[in-house]
Formats: structure tokens, C-alpha cells, sequence
């Protein structure tokens, strides 16, 4: 995952996915608090409940619209353009051996979707991992993994880390282990809030990638931030708005957050790819497919 702010929430609560926040009342008085323990509890549980309310009337409105970027054809599609900008192929399969330290001061990036050994997402796999298969040969690393969390120290990692994740990734289990922690901390949370903000295939894809790139955290360089920063440009299309106005805000809040990290950094996964296939009105990413990331260009006939 390249992406830029917080380390990775591993699990954004389910009331931030859905856009709703829970904040404790300002205390605007100088009186003591009386409140009682017993109706903070309650007041704890009605939220818990009114959250679980909430998410199951969320899954009948998802359950009801169709499959979109969860269709077996288009989480392919979506797979290759992923890995046309992390791996510059459309072979994503290739990726799940790869690993190395590209120099953005996550330490190592590694597998299908970018994971980095700086941004915590690749020690959760490793751990979950290692709970099912605890005989693994990166499990040895945990320790290590845990220390450079955060960093790009490669500490207690080298020289053997990178050998032993290529060699695990010729074991099944581990790719699919890959391909769960992708779709568990990355494709479901944003195909899901896609939906509920009335969003294509196109629009599912551009939140998918932008949640790989920038990670799922709440600040303004982050996915959810990003979100917040789209919707006071343009209307959610669930709320009336034009969809094709508000992917635009989206991606121009996009390209000011990868320029925050950089100033010249390429924007062109965003600039030749997914603004192209929103200038051509693919908003359900319709295939034939032609775009260009870092002067490389791919087809999908």
C-alpha cells in the first residue's frame, strides 16, 4: 500500500464507513458531571444499537442494487488496473512474490496490493496469517515485524526476509491469505461505501484505488478525508448529486493529497487513467479499456 498519513486502521469502525461519527457532548458547563454510570451505559448501548440499525438497513439497500465492482469479471478488471500502477503489469497474479523497498520511507512494499512492513498492514497479514498457519516461514519475522512497524527500518528483516516471503508465496494458503486481507481491509470497505454514496463500477474502482494509495485512515490525506473533501465540492450522487461531478471532486482532492507527499510525483494512475475513463462516460468501467500509467500504456479489449 503507498499511501500517504496516519499508520493504517486496521479496522475503520463501522460507523465512519457509513459516514456517521459518535462524538461526546461538549461539556459547555461548569457544573460537575452527575451524570450516572447507569445512563452513560445506556446511552452506550442505544448507540451500539442505533449502529447495528444502521448497517443492517445498509445491507438490505446494497443487497437490492447490483453487484458492480464485486462481479467476478469486474473485481478482475479492477485487479489489473490496480496492478498496472503498483506492479506495471496487468498480470496482478505475478505480484503476490513481490517485495521490494522502493524508497518511500515505508520500508518494504510487498504482495498483490502494496503491502509495506512501515504501514502496518503487512504485519496484520503476517499475524493472521501465522494464527492459521503458525509453522510459516515468515512467522520467525513477527518480532522483527512488529519493531520496524511504523518506519522504514529494515532491521531484524535482512538479509532473509525478502526470500522467505518470495518462497511463502508459492504456498496457496498464502496468497490466499493475500488476496483475503486485500479484499477484508480494502475492496469490501470501499465497494460497500461506494454503493451507499450511489457510486458505479467506475466510481467503486476510483475509491478502491484510492483507499490501496492513500490507506484508510480519517485524516485529510487519507481515503475517509478525501471523502470528506469531495463532498463539500459537489452532492453525493445518493443525495441528488451528479456523479460525474462529484468523482471529479474526489479526484482532484486525490491529486492534491499524492502532491502533499511529493510535489512532482506522477498523478497519472489518476490523470490518463481513471479521469480518462470518467471523461469517456465509463462510469460502469464498460470495457474496451485503454490507459496509461507512467508512460506505460494498457489495453482491456
Amino acid at each position: 500500500m503507498r499511501r500517504i498519513g496516519v499508520p493504517l486502521l486496521a479496522a475503520v469502525p463501522v460507523a465512519i464507513a457509513a459516514g456517521i461519527f459518535f462524538l461526546s457532548p461538549s461539556d459547555s458547563s461548569e457544573e460537575p458531571d452527575t451524570t450516572s454510570q447507569s445512563a452513560v451505559g445506556e446511552d452506550g448501548e442505544a448507540a451500539k444499537n442505533r449502529a447495528e440499525e444502521k448497517r443492517s438497513a445498509d445491507d438490505k439497500a446494497i443487497a437490492a442494487l447490483p453487484p458492480g465492482l464485486a462481479a467476478p469479471a469486474k473485481k478482475e478488471l479492477a485487479q489489473q488496473i490496480v496492478a498496472s500502477a503498483e506492479n506495471s503489469t496487468l498480470d496482478w497474479r505475478t505480484a503476490y512474490a513481490y517485495i521490494e523497498d522502493i524508497g518511500d520511507g515505508q520500508g518494504y512494499t510487498a504482495g498483490i496490493i502494496g503491502f509495506c512492513t512501515g504501514t502496518h498492514d503487512l504485519l496484520t497479514l503476517v499475524e493472521r496469517y501465522t494464527k492459521d498457519h503458525p509453522d510459516n516461514g515468515l512467522a520467525r519475522y513477527l518480532p522483527a515485524l512488529r519493531e520496524v512497524d511504523g518506519s522504514d527500518s529494515h532491521e531484524g528483516l535482512d538479509p532473509g526476509f525478502t526470500a522467505a516471503w518470495k518462497a511463502e508465496a508459492k504456498v496457496e494458503a498464502f496468497r490466499e491469505a493475500q488476496d483475503a486481507e486485500r479484499d477484508r481491509v480494502y475492496f469490501d470497505p470501499a465497494v460497500r461505501l461506494a454503493k451507499l454514496d450511489g457510486l458505479g463500477a467506475l466510481g467503486q474502482f476510483i475509491y478502491y484505488d484510492a483507499m490501496v494509495f492513500h490507506g484508510p485512515g480519517t485524516n485529510a490525506t487519507s481515503f475517509y478525508g478525501l471523502r470528506e473533501s469531495a463532498m463539500k465540492k459537489a452532492d453525493l450522487p445518493s443525495e441528488g448529486g451528479s456523479e460525474t461531478a462529484y468523482l471529479n471532486a474526489f479526484l482532484d482532492a486525490r491529486e492534491a493529497a499524492m502532491r502533499i507527499r511529493k510535489s512532482d510525483i506522477d498523478t497519472s494512475r489518476v490523470d490518463t487513467a481513471q479521469r480518462r475513463f470518467l471523461q469517456e462516460g465509463k462510469l460502469e468501467l464498460e470495457t474496451p479499456l485503454t490507459w496509461a500509467v507512467y508512460g506505460e500504456t494498457y489495453k482491456v479489449p
